[in-house]
Order: C-alpha cells, then sequence, then structure tokens
C-alpha cells in the first residue's frame, strides 16, 4: 500500500479488486474516509469529494406538462397569464 499526501489530504493506493495493475486512491480528511477513485486524484478531486455542490432536484414533469385538447367552447385564456412553467421553445400564438 502507497501513502502520500496532497495539500491536507492523505491519499492510500492500493491494488484495485480483480485488477493486477489498476490502483484505487482512498482520500481521507483527518483519518475520516471522503471517498475512493480509480485515478489519481488531484486536490480539486479532494475537495469535490469533500463538498460536493448543491444540486437542485429534478422538476421534469412541471416542464413537460402539456394538458391535451380543450373541450369544444373552452374559454382561452389570455397569453400573458400562464399556469405552467415557461417552455422557452413552444410556439406562441396561432399557427393557422
Amino acid at each position: 500500500m502507497i501513502s502520500y499526501k496532497i495539500g491536507k489530504y492523505d491519499i492510500r493506493a492500493q491494488p484495485a479488486t480483480g485488477s493486477a495493475h489498476m490502483l484505487r486512491y482512498t482520500v481521507l480528511l483527518n483519518g475520516k474516509r471522503l471517498g475512493a477513485l480509480l485515478s489519481v486524484p488531484t486536490e480539486s478531486d479532494c475537495r469535490f469529494l469533500e463538498a460536493p455542490p448543491k444540486v437542485p432536484p429534478l422538476k421534469i414533469f412541471q416542464v413537460t406538462y402539456r394538458p391535451g385538447r380543450p373541450k369544444k367552447g373552452a374559454v382561452r385564456h389570455a397569453e400573458d397569464a400562464e399556469d405552467g412553467p415557461r417552455i422557452p421553445w413552444t410556439i406562441k400564438g396561432r399557427r393557422y
């Protein structure tokens, strides 16, 4: 097992399971394991493992939800007051 430091992070390299030539690099901070990589980590990788960026929740249904064809005699809404989220690639106004 090979051990070295990158900044404040301790790196331990040991053979990866099932491989004769690859190494698994385990990143430690103050003795606590942050994660492991199969490529040589940089200090930027170690910082990412320590504090990953926040990822916003997925809102796929809100963006793709478009109601079907309106019933006969239904009242049209004003174009400015849309119910759902604004979808930039939709065609505004009448088509024909």
